[in-house]
């Protein structure tokens, strides 16, 4: 069975490791740090709803991220939520 957005359904764990992924491999060392670690903190324990408002996130232009996590831009509207809050707080460790 395929989805609207042409995905093969998946359960929750194969997403929660498909964004895991994803998170560590953005193209730019700085999102991979903070969003790799974001995932590997918070994704295990993320609801179906919070794991939709992270993968819109996560499924924006690197650079239009970037933007909002160096607070040069504010996040648009549609991801002006708790996940994107929780993502601009976060703080890595090295």
């Amino acid at each position: 069975m395929t989805t609207t957005d042409g995905k093969a359904d998946e359960t929750t764990e194969i997403r929660r490791k498909r964004l895991r992924y994803h998170s560590w491999h953005r193209g730019t060392k700085e999102l991979d740090l903070v969003l790799g670690q974001f995932a590997a903190k918070y994704l295990p324990d993320m609801t179906v709803a919070e794991l939709d408002l992270y993968e819109a996130i996560v499924n924006e232009n690197e650079h239009d991220i970037y933007a909002w996590l160096a607070r040069r831009e504010a996040p648009p509207p549609e991801h002006d939520n708790h996940i994107m809050k929780m993502i601009l707080d976060f703080r890595i460790t090295l």
